[in-house]
């Protein structure tokens, strides 16, 4: 039997990549497959633009609001979860859009992930940034290439790596398979100009305020959770938290919010151009 098609679907959050995907899955008897880091946690559907109900009913969605927001959801779990999503529904016989904005996941279903062990990163933390380069261009020069300035996360983890498991970072990647099989998928960006975009982006924070974004973000403040927890990452939730606690009041909390919106776009536009440049791009 013919595998059902598979389409990836991403873009700059306020692209419309969702409408696309709907309008998409509804021509096509397709189900949605979630790939965004934050829709996962049930607790924030407005300040993270999920699908609504009344969309769930009309097409269905897998890893939307399938978390609670006291878990933390690694690329790996998502991208285990993903491919048993497309297993299911592929036996369904039905073909596959996978909707979302997290790049490292669609990263993860093209590439794969590599299996590496963990590391302590203890025989690396004595070292600061220019040490740090000059040992992991030692042992892994292209890991060393591509890290960014002041990027000493990414060196700590790649200097460990190679320390630590005898093998460079560059060679696990090198080892990995990705999850999806050549030929078995498309992939489509949707673009919008930066000006467009950035007025959607602010658009649609002050929508959300209005629609109920603070209540579910008073509602996770109660539940006094650990602040490092990925669903309290979420684009917005910082400011109107803010304005809660009394700190600012609403129209600077919104403000923020916008602007913080903006800058998660940029960083989403940038990382699509770089690591997807051979995808097919959509007017969004």
């Amino acid at each position: 039997m013919t595998q059902p098609s598979i389409t990836l679907i991403t873009g700059p959050t306020a692209s419309g990549k969702s409408a696309l995907a709907m309008r998409l899955a509804e021509e096509t008897g397709a189900e949605i497959v979630g790939a965004d880091s934050m829709q996962i946690y049930a607790e924030l559907p407005i300040l993270t633009a999920a699908a609504t109900a009344e969309e769930r009913a009309r097409v269905p969605h897998h890893l939307v609001g399938v978390a609670d927001a006291a878990e933390s959801w690694s690329v790996g779990r998502w991208q285990a979860a993903a491919t048993q999503a497309l297993a299911d529904i592929a036996a369904r016989g039905k073909p596959a859009l996978v909707v979302g904005g997290t790049g490292l996941y669609f990263r993860a279903l093209t590439h794969g992930l590599a299996d590496i062990p963990p590391v302590t990163r203890a025989s690396s933390e004595a070292l600061d940034e220019a040490g740090l380069r000059d040992a992991l261009r030692a042992l892994d020069p292209a890991a060393e290439a591509r890290i960014s300035p002041g990027d000493r996360q990414r060196l700590l983890r790649a200097h460990a790596v190679a320390v630590e498991t005898g093998t460079s970072l560059s060679d696990w990647q090198a080892k990995t398979r990705p999850v999806l099989e050549t030929g078995s998928w498309r992939a489509l960006v949707v673009d919008v100009d930066r000006a467009p975009l950035y007025a959607r982006c602010d658009a649609r924070m002050a929508a959300m305020i209005e629609a109920g974004a603070l209540d579910e973000v008073r509602a996770l403040m109660d539940r006094n959770l650990d602040p490092a927890l990925p669903a309290l990452k979420a684009v917005g939730f910082r400011e109107l938290s803010a304005h809660l606690r009394g700190e600012i009041n609403l129209d600077e909390a919104r403000i923020a919010a916008q602007q913080e919106t903006r800058n998660y776009a940029k960083r989403q536009l940038t990382w699509f151009r770089n690591q997807t440049p051979d995808w097919e791009r959509v007017a969004g």
